[in-house]
């Protein structure tokens, strides 16, 4: 595609508005107009700010809530912040469901796991714990989850779905860079001499990973 204006899932397309065909001409016209319109008349949301041509799309005509995107994930903040800055909010909602089973009584080994397990409705191994709020308190496991579990040959999941997911971030290592000194040693001449090219690096220093420089790491891998 080339020559769009405001358009999502075209392909091979050129000179459209709004996902509408126009001819090149009436396109050029146009496209001018409708920039110099969203200029002098820009959107204000209900902060007072002003969104114009160029500008992000307000935070308050999305459809999710804050705590509902990967910006919860990686940017943190609270239910009144987010309020505070103009974003949606959802707001956990309440279950009626009675547990069957706790997670600390399912089996360990798959072998004695049945089909009728995909009946249960398994209490979560955070439900209890203080600060969890983001836990759905249970979950069920549905046969072709159950098949998939068999077919890797791992044990079944203790917690629910936003626990697991949770558990997964932090795993990760955060969006920050420190600056580190290669840790590679290398050998010349029969001593050991360590490499001292410096980098940026997502590894904390009290991490216990070795980090390696590019060419050190090239070296070691290839």
């Amino acid at each position: 595609c080339d020559n769009l204006f405001g358009c999502l899932g075209l392909r091979s397309k050129k000179y459209c508005i709004l996902n509408k065909q126009y001819t090149k001409e009436e396109y050029e016209s146009l496209v001018p107009k409708i920039k110099k319109h969203m200029t002098d008349m820009p959107y204000i949301d209900k902060k007072g700010r002003s969104y114009g041509y160029g500008e992000f799309f307000p935070p308050e005509l999305s459809t999710f809530g804050y705590n509902e995107t990967q910006a919860q994930d990686y940017f943190p903040i609270t239910k009144e912040r987010a309020l505070e800055m103009g974003y949606r909010w959802r707001e956990k909602e309440e279950k009626e469901y009675k547990i069957s089973m706790k997670a600390e009584d399912l089996p360990d080994n798959l072998d004695d796991v049945s089909d009728e397990i995909a009946k249960e409705i398994i209490g979560c191994l955070s439900h209890k714990k203080k600060g969890e709020d983001h836990c759905l308190g249970a979950f069920k496991i549905t046969i072709d989850e159950l098949n998939l579990y068999r077919y890797l040959k791992v044990p079944l999941p203790r917690y629910c779905f936003n626990c697991r997911h949770e558990k997964r971030l932090r795993k990760r290592n955060p969006l920050r860079l420190w600056h580190r000194i290669c840790m590679c040693e290398k050998k010349n001449h029969g001593h050991d001499e360590k490499c001292q090219n410096g980098f940026e690096t997502s590894f904390a220093p009290e991490k216990t990973e070795k980090v390696y420089c590019e060419d050190c790491y090239n070296k070691e891998v290839y």
